[in-house]
């Protein structure tokens, strides 16, 4: 027996949503543990006993201090019983090529779109100045991102990636990712996101694959995602915009 699984999350956190919706859609018993990053509750001394990178998510479970969205999935997948073998495959080749898409993720997919959420939307939500520059390299990679989503990791006869017909862990990590563009302006996250179909498609195929827990987890990210549009509305009816000094706000 290994004892309590406690998770240290931020639902404002794409990867920690990600593992907090794998935790519900599979039974696994854990305590839910916020890390408030806006409040800098991560550079804690105990969270940081936790996790020494002072990032979140992270998981204790008995003995186990564990780090890293990817191998905290992984991880869950093989430590608890009962597990459906498609999010993790024990076949070998599979769960190699599933590995091969999430070491894809962080430098690609989650670099693009992180960076220009920040520098789109976030940054001048908290008061910092837009950088057009760094928001326009990351719409370079996000978009290329999506274009070998669409044409390499989504070809095949399934709804999800490498053709499969039922969700993997990187299915979840990487919908999550990009449910982070709910952000944006509609506009601009549409002419971002409407030319890849299948991207689409895949997207409303994992949400409502892993539904209703999908929808709970994603509750905060629609809240802010409101906000946003509040503040650009006030923004476009006084011709400015409103500073705020806290900081970045670098869970998102």
């Amino acid at each position: 027996m290994m004892g309590k699984l406690n998770a240290y999350v931020d639902r404002m956190s794409q990867p920690c949503r990600a593992i907090l919706i794998f935790c519900r859609l599979n039974g696994i018993d854990f305590e839910e543990i916020k890390v408030d990053i806006a409040k800098s509750h991560h550079l804690s001394p105990e969270f940081t006993e936790v996790n020494p990178l002072q990032k979140v998510p992270a998981i204790l479970h008995g003995n186990l201090n564990l780090f890293e969205s990817h191998a905290i999935l992984a991880y869950l997948s093989s430590a608890f019983p009962g597990i459906a073998d498609h999010w993790y495959p024990t076949d070998v080749i599979r769960r190699a090529k599933i590995n091969s898409i999430l070491d894809w993720h962080h430098s690609n997919l989650r670099y693009g779109a992180e960076i220009y959420v920040t520098n789109t939307v976030l940054g001048p939500a908290i008061g910092r100045p837009r950088n057009p520059k760094a928001a326009a390299e990351a719409e370079k990679v996000l978009l290329s991102s999506l274009s070998k989503l669409e044409n390499i990791w989504l070809n095949g006869d399934g709804r999800f990636l490498l053709g499969s017909f039922q969700p993997s862990i990187a299915d979840l990590s990487l919908v999550c990712e990009l449910t982070q563009l709910e952000v944006l302006d509609e506009m601009d996250r549409g002419r971002i996101l409407s030319p890849y179909k299948k991207v689409l498609g895949w997207i409303e195929d994992t949400r409502t694959a892993t539904n209703p827990y999908f929808e709970e987890m994603h509750n905060i990210l629609y809240r802010a995602k409101k906000k946003f549009q509040q503040q650009r509305s006030r923004i476009a009816e006084s011709g400015t915009e409103t500073t705020n000094n806290r900081g970045r706000h670098s869970k998102m």
